[in-house]
């Protein structure tokens, strides 16, 4: 072999290894995250750590390990997604759970199923005795996800209604009304 081709296939297995030592580690440290140290029961107070996105934070007990929990019976759009029609609801919905949870303690209340396949914890919080999803689906920010039965459904159900019919939030856009209309079609069409 010449010496153009030894380099060029130097580098080839130089960049195939450093992929993947970098994609195995970035794996260890989403699972590690993932898995946290801490744990959560029913009637605990937490803290907000951060918040994920418009419908999952990260939360804690005085001096434990935070862990990550995700507010049963809503969907956020996803709020990394620049020029799309949502993102501005979505945004919205990450600020608001920030503000209604910043600073304040939040009561748990666990799902029935306590924990998803990816380790979240799936929970109700409370915060000043408010429902903090409850709220987000009331101000038009997320939808009430139907894929899984809860045990206040009709109640968001029916939020979600009088916000559509206010036209809060996402609802005062034709466009962004048309996306959620579409999956919560698709989201019925999963559980009939």
């Amino acid at each position: 072999m010449d010496r153009a081709t030894t380099l060029f296939w130097s580098l080839i297995v130089l960049l195939v290894g450093a992929s993947l030592f970098f994609g195995i580690h970035a794996e260890q440290q989403r699972r590690s995250v993932q898995r946290g140290g801490g744990s959560i029961d029913n009637g605990d107070l937490v803290r907000l750590v951060r918040v994920i996105d418009g419908d999952s934070l990260q939360a804690a007990r005085n001096g434990q390990e935070p862990v990550i929990i995700r507010l049963v019976g809503i969907r956020a759009f996803d709020a990394k997604v620049e020029k799309d029609v949502v993102s501005p609801f979505a945004r919205a919905a990450v600020e608001t759970l920030q503000r209604n949870l910043q600073d304040r303690p939040a009561r748990v209340l666990l799902n029935a199923t306590p924990k998803d396949r990816r380790g979240r914890y799936l929970a109700t919080l409370y915060a000043d005795d408010q429902d903090v999803a409850l709220r987000l689906v009331s101000q038009g920010l997320v939808l009430v996800y139907t894929v899984y039965p809860f045990p206040n459904m009709q109640l968001y159900l029916q939020a979600q209604e009088l916000a559509r019919a206010g036209r809060r939030g996402l609802w005062s856009n034709a466009e962004a009304t048309e996306r959620a209309l579409a999956l919560m079609r698709e989201w019925r069409s999963k559980t009939e």
